[in-house]
């Protein structure tokens, strides 16, 4: 999933996000709002995963 992929699927990738990593908080995508490398950070800060994981799982939302 690229950017803008990201930007347009907004809305799912936070639901499916917080299912995941139940650690992220509303605030914590509210600050991410739809930016592709702060999420990854975001999502690496409060978990600790891989890109490389991070990235394989914002594929998968893809189809």
């Amino acid at each position: 999933m690229n950017k803008e992929q990201l930007q347009g699927k907004w809305t799912q990738v936070k639901g499916e996000a917080k299912r995941r990593w139940g650690k992220l908080t509303d605030d914590d995508l509210t600050e991410v709002e739809g930016n592709y490398d702060k999420l990854l950070g975001k999502i690496q800060e409060r978990h600790g995963d891989s890109r490389e994981d991070i990235k394989k799982w914002m594929d998968s939302l893809e189809t």
